[in-house]
């Protein structure tokens, strides 16, 4: 069992060292991700551990890349993405340019649902999507546009269910169990490297997707990074959540409405 006084060091020397500010994450999703690393890579020690990420910046990189969240997958909860199809784009659909923004997109592959959703309403071509994530390694696999084929048939049946009519596969091109995707999707993608907790906003999107991220945030983080949302959207834009989180009790929850039961506001002031 790691102490909290031992997780409070790690903390320290990953931002004293490295800049990533990891305090204000859930501590009990951090607890349970650190002793899985430990448990997995079988340090003897917590001491072993914190070694490692001091002086191996290889090593670090593992270490971001399992203590942050990248559980995705292509047309995740296919209600969400139906309501997108129906009642989001074709609003969008009415403006001269399309700015969405992806933040924490871990591999990206929401991104690049949203990308064949944008070509089907032949929106595809006024539009840019900003994909970001702290965690570089993450971002190097939403650049290659490469997933593993063996799940494609599951997002071929998300992709129905959301309302998709066309033969999945033919977004992709399959070779040695991966399915690359188009680059007519992933030239549309702008991918960069931003910090929820720390950097600040850099545009002005039409809709924002941050789904399942604020989760593993305590309160006040939760708080700072809806504000940077709200700051980042025009009004009339809209904002959408992961099935678990909610505007209720938040600093901008009175700025917004929500549309529907799928977890999707609009920006009303």
């Amino acid at each position: 069992m790691i102490e909290d006084e031992d997780i409070d060091l790690l903390l320290n020397d990953l931002f004293d060292l490295y800049g990533y500010d990891f305090t204000s994450y859930s501590r009990a999703s951090l607890r349970r991700r650190i002793e899985r690393l430990c448990m997995l890579d079988k340090f003897p020690s917590f001491a072993e551990l914190r070694y490692r990420v001091r002086s191996d910046p290889d090593y670090l990189k593992r270490f971001v890349e399992e203590i942050t969240v990248n559980v995705t997958e292509m047309f995740r909860d296919p209600s969400f993405y139906k309501s997108l199809r129906d009642d989001i784009l074709p609003v969008l659909g009415t403006k001269p340019f399309i700015r969405i923004w992806h933040a924490g997109c871990s591999t990206g592959e929401e991104v690049f649902s949203m990308a064949i959703l944008l070509k089907e309403a032949n929106l595809l071509r006024k539009s840019l999507l900003y994909a970001t994530d702290l965690n570089p390694t993450v971002l190097e696999k939403v650049r290659k546009g490469i997933f593993p084929l063996n799940q494609m048939k599951q997002y071929s049946e998300s992709y129905i269910a959301s309302g998709g009519t066309r033969d999945f596969s033919s977004y992709y091109t399959a070779n040695y169990g991966q399915a690359k995707f188009d680059s007519e999707l992933s030239e549309k993608i702008i991918i960069s490297t931003h910090n929820l907790v720390s950097d600040s906003s850099f545009n002005e999107f039409d809709l924002i997707l941050c789904r399942n991220v604020l989760i593993y945030f305590d309160k006040d983080l939760q708080d700072r990074v809806l504000q940077l949302f709200d700051a980042s959207l025009g009004t009339l834009s809209y904002l959408a959540l992961g099935t678990k989180e909610t505007l209720k009790f938040s600093v901008v929850q009175n700025k917004f409405k929500q549309l529907n039961r799928e977890k999707i506001w609009k920006k009303i002031l």
